[in-house]
C-alpha cells in the first residue's frame, strides 16, 4: 500500500504512532490471528486511516481527551477484528472484490417488524422459505434491540444495544438467523439509533445519578436559559404528543436538570461533541457487525450535531461523524454497509451518500424519500408534472452508492414537496400539500383512499399521512363497496407504484403485507401503548390466511402477489437496472404519464407509467429519441413480447407501466 505517502505530516505521524501501539496487541502470545489476518488488518488500517483521522481530528482535535480516545479506538478495532468469525472475514474479502454487491439489479428488499411478521426471531427463521419464494435477498428487521418498557417510539428508544428485545429472542437467536439468511443468499439489515438512547440506558441512568462523566454524554442544563435560545430555531418532530425539544427531570443529579429530548421525553439526545460518545457508538456498531449484521440503518442521523441558531439538523459535523464511523467499520468489517435514515430535502439528502471531500466515505445507501412522496402525489393528482420536474432537479447518487426506493414504510408519509418545485410547475406547494392530506384521508371529493392524518399542526396546518399501501391505493374502499372494477383499479395502482420503485434506481423495499394487499388495522387502538399513535394502522400483523391464498389468481391476495412476482422476475433479469446505470426523468408529451430512462452501456430501458384510470397514448418519438432501436419489447411481460405501435403511438392501459427495451 502507498496510502501513507499521501498523508499529511500530522496524519502520517498519528498513523505510525497508532500502528506501533497496536502491533504488539495484534501479535500478542495466544492471539488467534494468523499472520495473514494481521497483514489484512494493517493494510485496511493504512487504507482507511486518513479518512478516519481527518474527520476525527476536525471534530475532536481541541478536546483534552483526543489522544487517549484515539488510542482507545485503535484498541477497540483490534479487539473487534480478533473477535470476528472466520465466516464473516471470508465475506469481508468477497465483498471487497465485489463492491457493487448491493447495487445489482438482483437486489430485492423486504422490511418487517419481527413480532408482526412471525412472532419472534425463531419465527422469522422458519419463514425464510416464504422470503425465498418472493425472491427477497435483503431483509430489514425493524427495531429489535432491547427497548425501554412501555412507550418506546416503536422500538426506537433503545435501553441496551447489546441485547435483543427479550420478547423477540436473544442475541444468539439473531446470530443464528443472520447465518441462516446468509446461507440462503440474503443480507440482514437492522436499526441502530445513533442520535439518542432511552432514558433507561446505562449511560442515562448514570447521568441521572449525577456522574459527571455521563452527564457529558447528553445535553443537560440547570435552567431554561440555553434551551430557550435553542428552541427559537428548532422544529417540533411530534407536536401533538411531544411538543418542545427539552424535558425537565426534577430528581436528576440531585438538583434537577433539563435534558435535550428531540423526539420524546424518554429519548435523550447524545452529545457527540464528547469523543467518548463517538467511541461508545462505534463499539455498538462493531459488536453488531460481529453478530452477522450486513447493513446498519442509522436512525435519525441528521440530528447528531447541535449548533445554536440553526435547526440542529444536517450540520456539517454530521458528515464528519459518518465519515469517521464509516472508515473504522471498513477496517474491521468491510462487508458491512451503512444506510442513512435521513428524511430531508433532496439537496441535503444526497450529502449522506457522500459529496465533495466526503465522496465515497459516508453511507452506501439512503432512503429516496422524495421518490416515495412524489409517486403518491402523482397518484392523487393524476399528473406527472411535479414528479418529473422534481426528479430532474434531484442530484444523482454518487458513484458506488445507491438509493433505497420504497412505496411505503413503517413511518408516516410527510409531504416533502418544496414550494420551489411546486411553483415551477404552476402549483402552490402549500395548497398541494393540503390537497394530498385531504385526498389520502378520504375527505377530498372522489378520493379512493382511506388513511388518517398524523401529527396535524394547527399553527402551520402541516400534517402527515398514515395508512397501508393497499388502503391508500383504494383497495379498502373498493372491497367495502364490493365494486369489482374499483378492486381491479386498486390492484393496478399497487402494481404501478411498485413498478416505479423496482425500476427507478436503487434497492426496492417491499413492505411486509403489501404483496397480499393488507389493509389498515384499527386494533392498535385497544393497546394503550399504541393507541395515541395512528401510524400503527399501517403496521398490521401478517395475515397468514390471506397469504395462504397467494397462489390463487381468483383471490385479491393472489392477484396482487402474482403481480409482485412478475415485478421481481422482471427486475432480476433486467441488467439495465444495475444501480450504476444513471436514471433520468423525461417529459414525454403526456402530463398523465411519468417517463424515465435508465442509460446502460448495452442499451437503454425506458419506463412509461400511466398514473390515471383512463387509457393514455404516447408518441413513439419518445422511444426513438432515447436510443431504443429495432423491435421494442416490454420487460415486464413474462415473454418479453413486442409492444404494438399503433399509428406511431404506444397505448397504455389504466395504471399500466411498461419497461421498454430495443432489440
Amino acid at each position: 500500500m502507498q496510502n501513507i505517502y499521501y498523508m499529511s505530516p500530522e496524519t502520517k505521524k498519528a498513523y505510525c504512532d497508532l500502528r506501533a501501539l497496536l502491533e504488539p496487541t495484534l501479535r500478542a502470545p495466544g492471539s488467534k490471528l494468523t499472520e495473514s489476518d494481521i497483514e489484512i488488518f494493517l493494510v485496511r488500517l493504512e487504507r482507511y486511516f486518513d479518512d478516519f483521522y481527518q474527520s476525527f481530528a476536525r471534530l475532536y482535535r481541541q478536546h483534552p481527551a483526543f489522544q487517549s480516545r484515539l488510542e482507545a479506538i485503535g484498541q477497540l478495532l483490534v479487539e473487534s477484528y480478533a473477535g470476528r468469525s472466520g465466516e464473516l472475514r471470508r465475506l469481508d474479502l468477497e465483498r471487497e472484490i465485489t463492491p457493487d454487491w448491493f447495487q445489482r439489479e438482483t437486489m430485492i428488499g423486504w422490511i418487517c417488524y419481527v413480532d408482526l411478521f412471525a412472532g419472534n426471531l425463531q419465527g422469522v427463521k422458519e419463514q425464510v422459505d416464504y422470503l425465498r419464494e418472493l425472491g427477497v435477498n435483503y431483509v430489514h428487521l425493524m427495531p429489535l434491540l432491547k427497548p425501554r418498557p412501555g412507550q418506546n417510539d416503536g422500538g426506537y428508544a433503545v435501553e441496551d444495544y447489546r441485547e435483543v428485545n427479550p420478547q423477540l429472542g436473544n442475541m444468539e437467536d439473531l446470530e443464528e438467523l443472520s447465518a441462516t439468511l446468509r446461507s440462503n443468499g440474503m443480507s440482514l439489515c437492522i436499526d441502530l439509533v445513533v442520535n439518542h438512547t432511552a432514558k433507561e440506558h446505562e449511560w442515562a441512568q448514570r447521568a441521572r445519578a449525577g456522574e459527571q462523566e455521563y452527564l457529558d454524554y447528553y445535553f443537560t442544563f440547570d435552567n431554561r436559559t440555553v434551551p430557550d435560545q435553542y428552541e427559537k430555531t428548532l422544529r417540533e418532530v411530534f407536536p401533538e404528543f411531544a411538543p418542545g425539544n427539552f424535558t425537565y427531570y426534577p430528581e436528576m443529579a440531585g438538583t434537577g436538570k433539563w435534558v435535550w429530548t428531540t423526539f420524546n421525553e424518554f429519548q435523550w439526545d447524545l452529545n457527540y461533541t464528547n469523543p467518548a460518545v463517538f467511541q461508545g457508538m462505534l463499539g455498538y456498531m462493531l459488536y453488531l457487525a460481529n453478530r452477522g449484521v450486513d447493513v446498519l440503518r442509522l436512525d435519525a442521523v441528521p440530528f447528531m450535531w447541535k449548533r445554536m441558531g440553526t435547526d440542529c439538523e444536517n450540520q456539517p459535523e454530521v458528515h464528519d461523524l459518518l465519515q469517521a464511523f464509516r472508515a473504522l467499520v471498513r477496517i474491521v468489517s468491510p462487508s458491512v454497509i451503512f444506510k442513512a435514515e435521513a428524511i430531508v430535502p433532496p439537496y441535503q439528502l444526497v450529502n449522506y451518500l457522500g459529496l465533495g471531500r466526503h465522496t465515497g466515505k459516508e453511507c452506501e445507501i439512503a432512503y429516496n424519500n422524495s421518490l416515495m412522496v412524489l409517486i403518491w402525489s402523482a397518484l392523487a393528482s393524476r399528473k406527472s408534472n411535479l414528479i418529473t420536474y422534481s426528479l430532474q432537479h434531484m442530484p444523482q447518487a454518487p458513484v458506488g452508492t445507491t438509493w433505497v426506493t420504497y412505496v411505503r414504510l413503517h413511518d408516516d408519509i410527510g409531504w416533502a414537496i418544496t414550494d420551489e418545485n411546486a411553483g415551477a410547475v404552476g402549483e402552490s406547494g402549500f395548497f398541494h400539500r393540503q390537497f394530498l392530506n385531504q385526498f389520502y384521508s378520504g375527505v377530498f371529493p372522489g378520493s379512493f383512499a382511506h388513511g388518517e392524518i398524523f401529527q396535524f399542526n394547527p399553527r402551520t396546518l402541516d400534517g402527515r399521512m398514515s395508512g397501508t399501501t393497499a388502503s391508500l391505493a383504494g383497495l379498502e374502499s373498493a372491497l367495502r363497496s364490493g365494486d369489482d372494477h374499483a378492486i381491479e383499479l386498486a390492484i393496478r395502482r399497487i402494481a404501478l407504484l411498485y413498478s416505479v420503485i423496482f425500476s427507478y434506481g436503487g434497492i426496492p423495499l417491499l413492505y411486509m403485507g403489501d404483496e397480499i394487499g393488507l389493509l389498515n388495522d384499527s386494533t392498535y387502538k385497544k393497546d394503550p401503548v399504541k393507541a395515541a399513535d395512528n401510524r400503527w394502522m399501517h403496521r398490521p400483523f401478517m395475515d397468514w390466511e390471506k397469504a395462504a391464498k397467494r397462489h390463487d389468481p381468483q383471490t385479491v391476495p393472489g392477484r396482487i402477489y402474482q403481480k409482485m412476482l412478475q415485478l421481481v422476475t422482471a427486475r432480476k433479469r433486467a441488467h439495465w437496472l444495475h444501480a450504476a446505470a444513471p436514471v433520468e426523468a423525461l417529459w414525454c408529451g403526456n402530463e398523465h404519464v411519468f417517463a424515465y430512462i435508465r442509460r446502460h452501456p448495452t442499451g437503454n430501458l425506458l419506463a412509461l407509467c400511466n398514473f390515471t384510470e383512463a387509457t393514455q397514448w404516447i408518441n413513439t418519438e419518445v422511444i426513438w429519441n432515447n436510443g431504443l432501436h429495432g423491435v421494442i419489447r416490454d420487460e415486464l411481460q413474462p415473454d418479453r413480447s413486442p409492444v404494438p405501435l399503433e399509428y406511431n403511438q404506444i397505448k397504455l392501459e389504466p395504471y399500466q407501466a411498461v419497461w421498454l427495451v430495443g432489440d
